[in-house]
């Protein structure tokens, strides 16, 4: 296999994490630097682990779980979703920034993101292709393009304001909505 088809591979399969990437940066308030590198890291993390996962347990597994990952991963992110929503409604006067960067909330996000990639992995193993590389060169780009995706979404804050929660908050809902229609319907 060529490099350009693992890096295109990546590509399509980080745009959750750049739209959720870019959600984060608007409500981070502090510790910017950090924050995209944690976030940054974890999604590449389990972008590359997803794909060998899936690469490992082959399409009898998938099949067990494709019944309803769409549904895993549009509930988990519609429910941050709404999170976001209705903190961006509340009133400003003593609001504490929101903590994206929990544990939790990271590994969250991270799991809804990656879903995908385990199908991508599947299709790997399917093929007979090793795994190690592909794997390392969807995880350095979704890297990369998560930490551009937060360090944008504070400039992007700036220029929406104080309600970029509320901005933020249906970007996470449309992607689980996204996810669910895509694997509904075929």
């Amino acid at each position: 296999m060529d490099y350009w088809t693992p890096v295109l591979i990546g590509i399509g399969l980080s745009m959750d994490c750049l739209a959720v990437s870019l959600a984060v940066g608007t409500t981070t308030k502090t510790r910017l630097l950090s924050a995209a590198v944690i976030i940054a890291a974890s999604f590449g993390i389990f972008q590359a682990g997803m794909t060998i996962l899936g690469w490992f347990a082959g399409s009898s597994f998938i099949s067990m779980i494709s019944a309803y990952n769409h549904w895993i991963a549009f509930l988990l992110l519609l429910f941050i979703g709404v999170k976001m929503i209705w903190e961006g409604f509340a009133d400003n006067a003593d609001k504490v920034p929101i903590e994206v960067i929990r544990f939790l909330p990271v590994l969250i996000l991270s799991v809804a993101t990656s879903i995908d990639a385990l199908a991508v992995g599947v299709s790997f193993g399917v093929l007979n292709t090793a795994i190690v590389i592909p794997s390392l060169i969807i995880g350095i780009v979704t890297f990369i393009l998560s930490f551009c995706g937060v360090m944008l979404g504070e400039r992007l804050e700036k220029i929406l304001g104080s309600k970029t929660e509320i901005a933020g908050g249906p970007i996470l809902i449309l992607i689980g909505i996204r996810i669910l229609v895509v694997h509904v319907a075929g």
